[in-house]
């Protein structure tokens, strides 16, 4: 099996993001002049055009958006079948988030979903999210 790409954790518009999972948490970018969060990542805020940017550290929790099972193998390094999904964090329902999942997840629109980064082949820590266990039946 191939080993899959690494993000660039040093990345000049994406380095927080990255750097933050290798914390183990979720960073986003954002405006310090209108106190908003900017996702994607940019150089200057796309409400306010400041250039006063940072990144902040933000809860996890989300909620499952949209998915779909890929089973058409598009890369040695990513065995068939495996799940993409978009999540909405729930104190930024605005800002989604992908995440890949191995298999076909059993997954439902609205499931609670939490932040939970995992290593990939180079020990590079990735964003991902999972279902929440306490989440059988939605709220």
């Amino acid at each position: 099996m191939t080993d899959a790409p690494s993000p660039v954790i040093d990345d000049p518009d994406t380095g927080g993001f990255w750097q933050a999972a290798q914390r183990g948490v979720l960073a986003l970018q954002w405006c310090d002049r209108c106190d908003q969060p900017i996702h994607l990542p940019r150089p200057q805020c796309t409400s306010c055009a400041s250039t006063e940017l940072t990144w902040r550290e933000v809860d996890g929790e989300a909620t499952l958006h949209s998915w779909t099972v890929v089973r058409h193998p598009v890369h040695p390094a990513f065995p068939v079948p495996y799940t993409i999904a978009l999540v909405a964090l729930t104190d930024y329902p605005m800002v989604h988030l992908m995440t890949r999942i191995d298999g076909a997840a059993p997954l439902r629109e609205g499931q609670r979903m939490r932040f939970c980064p995992c290593p990939d082949s180079a020990g590079v820590m990735l964003p991902q999210w999972q279902a929440r266990a306490d989440d059988s039946e939605g709220e």
